[in-house]
């Protein structure tokens, strides 16, 4: 039975974080203390050193020759089973998709265990679940989230290959990543792809950054960052908010032409007969000079003209000068976003699709220049699981997340397994070595796993300069959640009745198959109680970053963050008390 001595320690350990959470709210919202250019300081300073050094403290002190073996593995076998469930049905059925896939992923079984989970946990059960916490917190940062990113780069690579090489990709031998480029999404950091048909008649793939792109990111150094709007980091670990939108349509050419490619390896070409005349490059470049329509490659429908007014980017051809050349490059958009400063998109909105191509006129040429690109989308409905089908007055298909062939029964082929790891595990990679808390956790397991096997202990100059910021990490990763809350416009942003199935897999859904997990593996006792509260803890930070940076459902995710952390208290009572009857 649990007496009101029990609850008091509860409250003791949790009150004082809602206070540092609220008095960052009103510093922002009430007050007007904090600006946004400050708010995005602070996080910083939480994401590079409070965070990763709390993350190490905890690590480096919990003895990893005592773990819970059979705690970890209900904490392991629940993610399994959500994950397979989840696969299944992005497979199996009409309505599943990668994407929600991965969102109901998050949702269920990544929460707040860092901030929320040691000292909840502690104040309910005693130091001993803190230490099952670590336990579980050493685990998501060098498995789960690593899955994540997996996951993300993916679907990014997914995109890309489907979007530039529709009719080829099972053609590509090898695809090859600039040093700079950091993500397959292309939002943040416009890339295009490079072509190149070898002696062995395979494509030879390589992405890059755009020259958009790089005279952006100059531009953006040389005012020193001076306003903004905010974009999640690539430090993705804590910072929840800082400078720099990605609100503007990023290119994501191909340099790629596939009806030169059929026509070096004998194929017919989808853009019409490999033989068919076409108009010349220079006839169509006067034609738009001269204020006519550009005329678009032989089977490619023409663009939709572009509407007047409104607050987003036109749909259509955006012409881009070059430099000193005779020539124009007919540019075109595939990534845009909306006006929300929590989400830029619903998921992926159903871009529609136009083409056009400006091609060299040189005879031998094996691949010639081409720009693909999309107009930016529409706001998809409130809550949708499908992919809908549809198509444009121009006859391009729409598509979310993978190619509009999909959507008529003619799935495009993916390259080869091989190419696809490697691509990905270098994006994971890139995207690990530039996250500090992969540094901290690494270094405080394996200086756990010295100090424990050998009663080593860490120099007290070295403890003391950890501590010192260490001990202010647990209050200002609250603190900057609730700078968070009060520079958006809405604590719920996803709508009430999206909110309310994100809730019910929180808190429902996500305990009860903890629960199945730690009844299969022999949990029992405390240990059980342990673990099915521990899974009803709001949700964690680290998704939502990810949520944010790639675009899949930010707006669920960050009202699982903030709503929950607000409903998380009462709800995690009620199963303290419960279980304790």
């Amino acid at each position: 039975m649990i007496s009101l001595s029990d609850l008091y320690h509860v409250m003791t350990a949790m009150v004082p974080l809602y206070v540092a959470m609220i008095l960052a709210y009103g510093s922002v919202k009430w007050w007007r203390i904090f600006s946004p250019d400050q708010c995005s300081g602070i996080n910083r300073f939480v994401a590079l050193f409070a965070v990763p050094l709390l993350s190490f403290h905890f690590i480096s002190t919990n003895n990893p020759y005592a773990m819970d073996l059979r705690f970890i593995a209900a904490d392991t076998l629940q993610k399994l089973l959500v994950l397979a469930s989840l696969a299944a049905w992005a497979h199996l059925s009409r309505r599943g998709c990668l994407e929600w896939a991965i969102t109901f992923f998050s949702l269920s079984t990544l929460p707040n265990t860092l901030v929320m989970g040691i000292p909840l946990l502690r104040g309910m059960y005693g130091d001993f679940s803190g230490s099952l916490m670590v336990q579980i917190v050493v685990l998501q940062c060098i498995i789960w989230y690593t899955l994540m990113l997996f996951m993300f780069e993916y679907r990014g690579a997914r995109i890309l290959i489907t979007e530039q090489f529709p009719d080829t990709a099972g053609c590509i031998a090898s695809i090859a990543v600039d040093s700079d480029v950091m993500s397959l999404d292309g939002r943040n950091d416009a890339i295009e792809t490079d072509a190149e048909v070898k002696e062995d008649g395979r494509l030879h793939v390589t992405v890059r950054r755009s020259n958009a792109s790089r005279s952006d990111a100059y531009s953006r150094r040389s005012q020193g960052f001076s306003g903004g709007t905010p974009r999640p980091s690539n430090l993705t670990n804590a910072e929840i908010y800082s400078l720099q939108s990605s609100r503007n349509p990023t290119p994501r050419g191909s340099s790629f032409n596939h009806a030169d490619f059929y026509s070096m390896v004998g194929r017919a070409s989808n853009f019409g007969g490999a033989n068919t005349p076409r108009q010349s490059n220079f006839e169509e470049e006067h034609s738009a000079a001269a204020g006519g329509k550009p005329r678009a490659p032989a089977g490619v429908p023409a663009a939709k003209p572009a509407p007047a007014g409104g607050g987003r980017k036109a749909n259509g051809l955006a012409l881009q000068e070059s430099t000193g050349a005779a020539t124009k490059d007919l540019h075109m958009f595939v990534w845009s976003s909306s006006n929300s400063p929590v989400s830029d998109v619903f998921g992926n909105n159903n871009p529609e699709y136009a083409l056009h191509s400006a091609e060299h006129a040189t005879a031998n040429a094996a691949v010639k220049e081409v720009r693909l690109a999309v107009s930016p989308g529409k706001e998809r409905d409130e809550f949708s699981f499908g992919n809908k089908d549809g198509v444009d007055e121009g006859g391009v298909e729409k598509m979310q997340g993978s190619a509009a062939a999909d959507k008529l029964g003619r799935r495009t082929a993916m390259p080869p397994t091989s190419v696809m790891t490697r691509l990905i595990l270098i994006m994971v990679w890139r995207k690990l070595i530039r996250n500090p808390n992969t540094y901290s956790s690494l270094i405080g397991l394996i200086w756990s796993l010295v100090s424990f096997r050998w009663n080593v202990e860490m120099p007290l100059i070295i403890a003391k300069s950890i501590s010192i910021l260490s001990d202010a990490g647990l209050g200002m990763a609250m603190f900057s959640l609730g700078l968070f809350m009060a520079l958006q416009p809405r604590i719920i942003a996803c709508g009430n009745r999206v909110a309310s199935l994100a809730m019910a897999v929180r808190f429902l859904a996500g305990p009860a198959v903890m629960a199945a997990a730690s009844l299969a593996v022999g949990l029992r006792g405390v240990l059980l109680h342990v673990a099915i509260v521990q899974a009803a803890l709001p949700q964690g930070i680290v998704p939502f970053v990810f949520a944010k940076e790639y675009n899949v459902h930010p707006d669920i995710l960050s009202t699982g963050v903030i709503f929950g952390m607000l409903i998380a208290l009462p709800i995690t009572l009620v199963y303290y008390i419960v279980m304790g009857l």
